[in-house]
């Protein structure tokens, strides 16, 4: 098998592979681009064949154009515009992963500064008031101020320790 790869061109290898995956009912593609998916084809054939007769051309980064501007992007409390897509997301971060991107990645993508939220003003405070309600952030030994003072004169009752006893 890898003296019959061995023998054919690269050409031809990159033909059979094309059309293999042109003949793919799944696989969708314009006329137009199928002459640049030949060529990449062939350069990536000829790259992992180790002919170097073929170098593939570097690949430059690519201007990333946002789909709505920063401004519209944090435009509203209740969600976040993704710049990619401009679709609205109460955070980024699951969607950038889809995206193979992380925060800072899609800061930099995009010129954006450091500061630029990931998560929604609006779903940010329901968190928060959320873990305030169920007594996340205190400190160990502070009790909840559930309890109301005692504005009368009378002594407090004292609490028992323990369990009740009983009534013999």
């Amino acid at each position: 098998m890898a003296d019959d790869i061995a023998d054919i061109s690269p050409i031809e290898l990159a033909t059979e592979l094309t059309i293999a995956w042109l003949g793919n009912p799944n696989s969708r593609v314009n006329a137009e681009d199928v002459p640049a998916f030949i060529q990449t084809m062939y350069a990536t054939v000829t790259a992992l064949a180790g002919s170097g007769s073929a170098e593939a051309e570097p690949v430059t980064s690519a201007e990333y154009e946002p789909a709505v501007t920063v401004r519209k992007s944090l435009g509203s409390k209740e969600h976040i515009i993704s710049l990619i897509d401009g679709k609205p997301y109460k955070t980024l971060r699951r969607h950038l992963s889809t995206h193979g991107l992380t925060p800072d990645e899609y800061r930099a993508r995009y010129g954006l500064k450091a500061d630029y939220p990931m998560v929604a003003p609006a779903y940010s405070e329901a968190r928060r008031q959320m873990a305030k309600s169920i007594g996340l952030g205190r400190k160990p030994g502070m009790r909840k101020n559930t309890v109301p003072a005692v504005t009368s004169d009378a002594p407090a009752p004292k609490a028992s320790r323990g369990r009740p006893k009983k009534n013999a």
